[in-house]
């Protein structure tokens, strides 16, 4: 499905949760998510990330039965109510809601804790045939932020991510269907963050498609002096670009329109240099 990339994928997040840290309890009903949706693909989203647990520092998880009872309406009113076509992913880290998600119209799996929680899912994405996003976490959520330590992150993060990939391709997944994604915020220190953004060009360098997930992220508010994570519509924009340029294949973003410009203009100017 990702082994050639015509343009940079935008992947916009559909949040159907209480309690996520940016957009918490505004699509966790079907009605509102689906106009949530239609918005996302109207301003250019190649793919809809839904999530039915909230993984924000210190949340609490959600047991597979909760998070089924949230993101299967959704994925099954979206197939039948706006698009056959788009692609659909499941964000979690459990192997019954990813195989639920699948058969109710999900085309792949975003997994933050790299396939660890619950390797039972990778299983699940060799069986299917699709693909599966492998993120970088130290620790879990409700503990990642609780001093977060890294010797030399760039390669720590590298190593762990070729870990997770090898153990995905033991459980029989195609290295075509593997995605790596550094978990920008995921247990990481501000200079972490950006410390992995200055070196994107080396998770490129894996021969893995990256996934980027900086949208609205805390340490952007620290930079800015500023707070609010809507107020980071701007500075995600920005590592968006930058990570076109580093040849990052798709970003995870809210905020869809301002970010597919971003991503297209940056795009534009990378086909000159290739």
């Amino acid at each position: 499905m990702f082994n050639t990339f015509e343009k940079p994928l935008i992947m916009g997040i559909l949040n159907v949760t209480p309690d996520s840290f940016s957009d918490g309890g505004r699509y966790h009903q079907c009605e509102a998510a689906l106009v949530q949706v239609e918005k996302m693909i109207t301003e250019g989203a190649d793919i809809i990330d839904i999530g039915g647990e909230s993984t924000r520092p210190q949340s609490i998880s959600v047991s597979s039965g909760e998070q089924i009872a949230r993101v299967i309406p959704v994925i099954k009113a979206i197939r039948e109510n706006l698009s056959e076509t788009v692609l659909i992913s499941i964000d979690t880290t459990l192997s019954t809601v990813a195989k639920a998600a699948l058969a109710a119209g999900a085309n792949l799996i975003n997994d933050i804790s790299g396939g660890h929680n619950d390797p039972q899912i990778l299983t699940v994405a060799s069986e299917a045939h699709c693909p599966i996003i492998l993120m970088h976490i130290q620790g879990t959520p409700q503990t990642m932020q609780d001093n977060p330590y890294y010797d030399d992150v760039v390669s720590e993060v590298l190593e762990s991510l070729a870990r997770s990939a090898n153990n995905a391709l033991a459980a029989g997944v195609k290295k075509e269907n593997i995605l790596i994604d550094p978990g920008i915020g995921f247990g990481k220190r501000k200079q972490d963050n950006i410390d992995l953004l200055g070196h994107l060009e080396q998770f490129v360098a894996t021969g893995f498609p990256v996934l980027l997930g900086t949208s609205r992220k805390r340490f952007m508010g620290s930079i800015c002096d500023v707070s609010e994570p809507n107020a980071l519509i701007t500075a995600t924009a920005a590592t968006t670009a930058l990570g076109v340029m580093a040849g990052v294949q798709m970003f995870r973003v809210h905020d869809v329109k301002e970010n597919r410009h971003a991503a297209d203009v940056a795009w534009a100017i990378k086909k000159t240099k290739i």
